[in-house]
């Protein structure tokens, strides 16, 4: 027997992403320039969706991943030019891009603003990693990736040249890449 999913469909996105990647509302709001309420005029008229899903088992988790600094390496070749919250790898349209540790894949998708088609994977509770303005992606949401296995190729979309945009979150909270891979 199914479960019952019931719920409005108010604006996907941004809530999306929150819930996907424990990330701030407000951060994605500040981000993105989105208000972070919704005024009085603007009320609901979509109907509740109601739809059965079928509890059946999810393909179980590998082995505990703890990502530790010498586990993580550098997604891609290129000049890396630090940026406000995680670096930017320049290189040229095409080239690969690798899981910096494994995970499980969170978000893939165009949904946020400024990033082009990003790339969330969860490491564990604590880490998170975002790959940004890739050319095309070669994962799905819910899929386990190995550190190392290729995600990606790099592109341009959400940004003027070709670059990867990479970002580690410990807690939520954006970490530096450089100094967190050099550990290892």
């Amino acid at each position: 027997m199914g479960r019952i999913i019931a719920g409005r469909v108010i604006k996907q996105g941004l809530w999306r992403a929150c819930i996907v990647a424990s990330a701030a509302f407000s951060f994605l709001t500040a981000c993105n320039n989105e208000p972070t309420y919704a005024p009085v005029t603007e009320i609901s008229s979509i109907e509740p969706i109601v739809q059965r899903v079928q509890n059946k088992p999810l393909s179980p988790a590998p082995a505990a991943i703890t990502p530790v600094a010498s586990s993580w390496t550098w997604p891609a070749r290129g000049k890396v030019i630090l940026a406000q919250k995680g670096v930017n790898i320049m290189g040229s349209l095409g080239e690969p891009i690798y899981a910096a540790a494994s995970g499980q894949v969170v978000y893939c998708g165009s949904g946020l603003r400024g990033y082009g088609n990003l790339i969330i994977l969860k490491h564990n509770r604590q880490y998170l990693s975002a790959y940004a303005h890739n050319r095309v992606i070669f994962i799905k949401e819910g899929e386990w990736v190995r550190g190392g296995q290729k995600i990606a190729e790099m592109g341009k979309t959400g940004a003027d040249q070709v670059m990867l945009y990479f970002e580690i979150r410990r807690a939520g909270k954006p970490i530096d890449p450089v100094s967190f891979i050099m550990k290892g």
